[in-house]
């Protein structure tokens, strides 16, 4: 017999008769989604440095760079050492970038759902434009420092809340989110030096740069097709109630001669997630975030660690065009692969963990013994690099949509996004005693 369609239609059909338009319409607004909120943190960074470096006079020989993570270029002429190092490592800079976003994401997942979706939309995209106008018009450190925190908070509570927002949303959207993070390195990257090159100020380009903002919120509002139980501009408290009433008078108006797929309305707690719930889902979640800051530790232990290390004299490229071109190379993997779930699914994540270590020693033991004959070699490891690190990112997530239950999935997805800020924070406290012993060679 054909069931009612209040039954059987996807809350995305029941909004739009062509679910297909519909579901194309979200996979673009979650890849605009992605892509912005990155974007701001990625093009502030390069921003920063380049003003950091009018401010301080004394850096007279500083040499700028329009890298993913910015290289502090302080005048040296005395540096001694075959890795041609800086004075400060890109490592110091990292751990500024990611600690606002590691405090975010290990506590705000216990309070974040009685903010509502709409309003959390509005305080990241404000907190970005933020961080752009701060750093354009800085006249101290102080001031460009305040605008990589902005930035770091529009990007950390970014990140949890649109995973979170994932789970009303049919999986296909991960895919879109996944490939607009990973574009947006490769493109921030890119359009910001491209204009510097082409003549623009640090301050025209970053006020340009205002309309990434204004793409978020136009995404979120009027991009996206929501179905009715995102809690939008309602708490999550009002909003469960709301779902309670709608469920039971689903039942209602179901035909009396089908009996129900589950009674969760009756069975199951409704209402947030306690405390103790939300510790318990924290336990069962190591499984996927351990594998994922492993990923992380190794794969930015390599790019704020090593990648300044691995200079090669006397070739095409100047040492601060190799360490672009390994950045571009880098972000162009993690692309790649972000974008790949519709056709690759790897479900032991750990897997990617093993071979991202592999990749850290070998290059740690190439800066060491210095036995790589050319730089072609290194390109090719640092995409590698980039590829492992993009694919864990979107399987982790990916599958803890897949297995979590529905009750614990939203706020699953927010806690797990801890996984790559902790590895990442661990990998920067790393580098810097490694950085200190190379440049102390």
């Amino acid at each position: 017999m054909e069931q009612p369609a209040s039954v059987t239609l996807d809350p995305l059909q029941r909004l739009d008769g062509n679910g297909r338009c519909v579901q194309i319409r979200n996979w673009i607004g979650f890849w605009l989604l992605g892509l912005c909120n990155n974007f701001a943190y990625v093009v502030m960074l390069s921003a920063a440095h380049d003003i950091l470096e009018k401010q301080e006079t004394r850096n007279e020989t500083a040499s700028t760079s329009a890298s993913l993570h910015v290289d502090f270029q302080v005048g040296n002429s005395s540096n001694s050492s075959i890795y041609d190092c800086n004075p400060v490592s890109t490592a110091a800079v990292l751990l500024a970038d990611i600690l606002p976003t590691l405090f975010i994401k290990v506590f705000a997942p216990f309070v974040i759902h009685k903010m509502p979706y709409g309003v959390r939309v509005l305080f990241c995209a404000i907190m970005a434009a933020t961080s752009f106008l701060l750093v354009s018009f800085s006249s101290a450190v102080w001031m460009s420092i305040l605008g990589v925190i902005f930035a770091s908070i529009s990007s950390g509570l970014g990140e949890l809340s649109f995973l979170s927002l994932t789970v009303f949303f049919s999986r296909s959207v991960l895919e879109g989110w996944g490939s607009g993070t990973g574009a947006a390195g490769l493109i921030g990257a890119f359009l910001y030096s491209g204009l510097i090159q082409a003549g623009l100020s640090p301050r025209i380009t970053l006020l340009i740069m205002l309309v990434v903002p204004i793409i978020m919120f136009i995404s979120y509002f009027f991009l996206l097709v929501c179905p009715p139980s995102l809690p939008q501009w309602r708490t999550k408290e009002t909003e469960y109630a709301a779902l309670v009433s709608e469920d039971r008078q689903q039942l209602l108006d179901s035909s009396d001669d089908e009996e129900p797929e589950s009674s969760t309305t009756e069975d199951q707690p409704t209402g947030p997630l306690s405390f103790r719930e939300r510790l318990s889902v924290i336990r069962g979640l190591w499984r996927f975030v351990l594998p994922l800051g492993v990923v992380y530790l190794t794969e930015y232990f390599i790019n704020q660690g090593l990648m300044e290390l691995l200079f090669f004299h006397n070739i095409f490229l100047t040492h601060a065009a190799q360490y672009r071109w390994y950045q571009t190379l880098y972000q162009l993997g993690v692309l790649l692969s972000r974008s790949s779930l519709r056709w690759l699914k790897i479900r032991k994540v750990w897997i990617l963990s093993v071979l991202q270590m592999l990749n850290a020693v070998f290059l740690l033991l190439a800066v060491r013994y210095l036995f790589l004959p050319t730089v072609w070699l290194v390109f090719t490891f640092i995409l590698y690099e980039g590829l492992l690190g993009g694919a864990a990112y979107v399987n982790t997530f990916h599958f803890i949509s897949k297995e979590t239950e529905d009750r614990h999935r939203e706020f699953s997805m927010a806690a797990a996004s801890v996984g790559d800020s902790l590895g990442i924070t661990v990998a920067g406290l790393i580098s810097l005693p490694v950085h200190t012993y190379f440049c102390s060679l």
